[in-house]
This record gives structure tokens, C-alpha cells and sequence, in this order.
């Protein structure tokens, strides 16, 4: 009882941070304006200017300002222009996003604790007793969720004029419907997601898993191997007490449900069919579906905005020659589509953790990458805290980050407003993101392998 007061004494600490930011400067705090933080994707400035193209009858998409969702406009637009006298600019986008970070990071407590339990019921199928006491000291749950609320990245997205919260919140949103295994919910987080920024529509992959053999657990392979051994120690002890066991462990074992899967597909079909018919009446009159596919997805496809921002992409297609863009092009996104079966069929019994290396993998590939992307999967990550609690190099991958997270912004300053560096200069930090991104996703699997590695040879013992 007195952790979960903790707990939500921490939250609304955390919920009170963030208005006591947005009360105490009354002045913008420019955050909007930062490449690190705004992308031509989520930013809440473009979004305003794509709302005044709709409300001036012309197509929101018209020039090359706005390439979001039009849904966006039609929910956010009025927001936009809204002023209080004394309060930065977008105030009541940012109240928004402070409840919508709350709703997230609740979400995320609820999924860890879906996964605590899930674990509890494999080790006690297991025997592996001790291990469920082990993992009792540490509530992933709970901490997972004040992780996101306390990660700094997350508190400068939800104030910096962005609307990355609203796509952690539909990423979110799937990953818990899935875990619960409502289908409904599940698609609706998954066809929202894919709507606002494409590359969530690779998590079809550990949803489908999730919502076909269950939650986390360890591999199938141990179950069999406890089984077997119940069946033969029942056998030579000819006890009918024990012939229970084998029945008992025959239940852990998953097996792949189709019916939540076509009920998934269904309820994807009708989330989609609703969000093309929204799209086509905010669009009519001032363009399309045709024009958004072209400025949304074409937009983020052919990355036709060079402007600096934390990924490698720009500078890149800013040196290549015209001649290799196009390939470079495949190159780049079809990098990301190579990784999904490997690891899929490797982490298949992980299907939540396998989100999270989705969402990181992405998030490093993606041609306009953010901060709001790292704190969403350094949440997740917090999930398998149990599991990951030997991994190599946290200290180095934490301190990592908070180096590129100071020098990103000097770099910037130093090319762009005082003159006395270059692009290079900015890129490097880039560079340095990007490389401790992929350290991250490949530790993180490896200790997740190795845990596994040793509950089977607990197992055997």
C-alpha cells in the first residue's frame, strides 16, 4: 500500500513539475524551434500555419510547411490560435499534452504489471521460486511509468511545442491492447500510430504476437522440458498425486490464438475505413486523399526536408549525389524492414520486449527523428528492468546520453547563430546518438538472450 502512495505522490510530482513550468515562464522558452525537439512532422508551429491555409480555404498542405495528419488540424487547430495574455504561445496545447503524458504513463503501469504477473506465473510454473522472489524488490510497472514522467526528454517534448506525445500515446495505446488482449483497442492505438507517423506500422508484427500467444514469458522449450520431466518422475513414482503437474505446465505452454487475430484484423479494417472517411471530410474541398498521402507518407519516404535534426539522414542526402538518391533511398528504409523477421522469429516469446526494439530500431532509421522518440522507448525499456538488470554498459549508455543531450544544442549554436563551426560539427553529436542508440538495442537484446540462456539452465538443474 505504501508503494503505490509512492508511487502516485511521484506522479503527481511529476504531473505538478510540468504546469509549474508552463505557469512560471510566461515567456516561450523557444523549445518549439529546436531541431531536437520539433520535427516538420510534429511540430505544433507548422501545424498552426496548416490550420490557417484550412481556414482560409486552401489546402493545409499547400507550400511545404505542414505535412501531419488532417485529423490534426481538425483537434488541435482550434487550440493553436487560442491566446492567454502572460502565457507562452500554444498554452492550451501544452495543458493537453501534460494530461495526455499522465494517460501514457498510466498505460505503461498498467502494462508492466501485466507483465509482472505474467512473469510471476511462468517462474512459479518453472519452480524457479527464488526468482519470483528476486523479482518482487523491483515493480516494472511502476517504475517504467515514473521513468517516462521524469525522463527530461519527455518533460521538453511535452513543453516544446511538439506533437510527439500524441504519437507515444497511440504507440502506447496499441501496446496495452495488445497485452490485454482487447483487439479493439489494440487497433485503434496501432491505426492511429501508422496514421500520424508510418513507421509504427512494423509493431503489426509483436501486436499480432501478443494478441496470439500472450504475454512475455520464457521460451516454449522449457515449459516442454518440464513437462517431460513431470511426466517421467510420474511415471516411475506411479503417484497419483503428481498427475497434476504435467497438466499444470501443458497450460503455460501458449498456443496461437487466430480468433484474437481476426478479431484484430477486423477491428484494423474499421479503424481504418474511419480514419480515411474523417481524412476525406476535413480535406474536402481544400484537396485530398491523394495530396495528404503525398505530403504525409510521400514526405517522410523521400525526406525532401533537409533541415538539420538529430538523425544522420540529412546530412547524408544532403552530400549523395542526385544520380544514388533514389537507391540510397531503399537502402535506407528497407534497413529497417530486413531487421523485422530475424528478430521476430528470435524474440517471438518477447513480444513486448520486441516492441521496444522495434520502436528504438525505427527511431534511429526514421527520417525525422526526435527526442520524444528516445523517451518513449527508454520507458519501455524500463519494463524489463528485471531482466535486463546485467546488461553491459548502462553506465556508458547513460552518461551517453546526457552528453549528447548537452552538446546537440552548443553544436547547433556554434554553426547556426555564432558562425564559428559547421555542419559537421552538428552532425557529430548526430553521429554519437545514433551509435548509442544501436549499442542500446544491441546490449538489450543480448542481455535479454542471456537471461533467458540462464532461467534454462535453472531449469535443467
Amino acid at each position: 500500500m505504501a508503494g503505490i502512495r509512492g508511487y502516485w505522490n511521484l506522479a503527481a510530482a511529476a504531473i505538478a513539475f510540468r504546469l509549474l513550468l508552463l505557469l512560471c515562464f510566461p515567456k516561450d522558452l523557444h523549445l518549439g524551434s529546436r531541431p531536437e525537439v520539433a520535427t516538420p512532422l510534429t511540430s505544433l508551429r507548422r501545424l498552426a500555419e496548416g490550420y490557417w491555409l484550412k481556414q482560409a480555404s486552401m489546402s493545409p498542405y499547400s507550400g511545404s510547411m505542414y505535412h501531419g495528419s488532417p485529423l490534426l488540424l481538425s483537434f488541435l487547430g482550434q487550440l493553436t490560435i487560442r491566446r492567454v495574455e502572460g502565457r507562452p504561445p500554444h498554452f492550451y496545447c501544452s495543458l493537453m499534452f501534460v494530461v495526455v503524458d499522465f494517460i501514457t504513463a498510466v498505460l505503461i503501469r498498467a502494462t508492466g504489471q501485466k507483465l509482472l504477473l505474467s512473469r510471476h506465473k511462468s517462474f512459479q510454473v518453472l519452480n524457479l521460486s527464488k526468482l519470483v522472489e528476486a523479482s518482487g524488490i523491483v515493480n516494472p510497472g511502476d517504475f517504467a511509468s515514473l521513468v517516462y514522467l521524469w525522463n527530461p526528454l519527455t518533460i521538453v517534448t511535452c513543453m516544446g511545442s511538439s506533437t510527439s506525445p500524441i504519437d507515444n500515446l497511440m504507440v502506447v495505446m496499441a501496446i496495452y491492447g495488445a497485452c490485454s488482449r482487447i483487439a479493439p483497442l489494440a487497433a485503434f492505438g496501432w491505426v492511429f500510430a501508422t496514421h500520424l507517423s508510418l513507421y509504427p506500422i512494423i509493431l503489426i508484427v509483436p501486436v499480432i504476437l501478443l494478441l496470439g500467444y500472450g504475454l512475455d514469458a520464457p521460451p516454449s522449450k522449457l515449459f516442454l522440458h518440464k513437462t517431460s520431466d513431470a511426466s517421467s518422475s510420474c511415471a516411475l513414482n506411479q503417484s497419483p498425486d503428481n498427475s497434476e503437474a504435467p497438466k499444470l505446465t501443458d497450460n503455460a505452454i501458449h498456443t496461437f490464438s487466430w480468433v484474437q487475430v481476426l478479431h484484430f484484423v477486423l477491428w484494423v479494417f474499421i479503424w481504418l475505413c474511419f480514419v480515411l472517411l474523417l481524412s476525406s471530410i476535413s480535406l474536402k474541398d481544400v484537396g485530398g486523399l491523394s495530396e495528404m498521402f503525398r505530403k504525409t507518407y510521400g514526405f517522410i519516404l523521400t525526406v525532401e526536408d533537409l533541415s538539420p535534426n538529430i538523425g544522420v539522414l540529412w546530412y547524408f542526402f544532403a552530400e549523395v549525389f542526385d544520380f544514388f538518391r533514389n537507391f540510397f533511398l531503399i537502402v535506407f528504409h528497407v534497413n529497417i524492414l530486413f531487421m523485422i523477421l530475424p528478430l521476430a522469429i528470435r524474440l517471438k516469446h518477447r513480444s513486448c520486449f520486441l516492441a521496444f526494439v522495434y520502436i528504438a530500431i525505427s527511431s534511429m532509421l526514421k527520417s525525422y527523428p526526435s527526442v520524444g522518440d528516445s523517451a518513449l522507448y527508454l520507458g519501455l525499456l524500463a519494463l524489463f528492468c528485471n531482466e535486463l538488470a546485467d546488461m553491459h554498459f548502462s553506465f556508458f549508455l547513460f552518461c551517453g546520453y546526457i552528453g549528447v543531450s548537452l552538446l546537440s544544442p552548443v553544436m547547433h549554436n556554434l554553426w547556426i547563430w555564432r558562425g564559428t563551426g559547421n555542419a559537421n560539427f552538428y552532425f557529430a553529436t548526430g553521429l554519437a546518438y545514433a551509435c548509442l542508440q544501436t549499442v542500446l538495442v544491441v546490449e538489450s537484446v543480448s542481455s535479454m538472450l542471456k537471461h533467458d540462456r540462464m532461467l534454462r539452465k535453472l531449469v535443467k538443474a
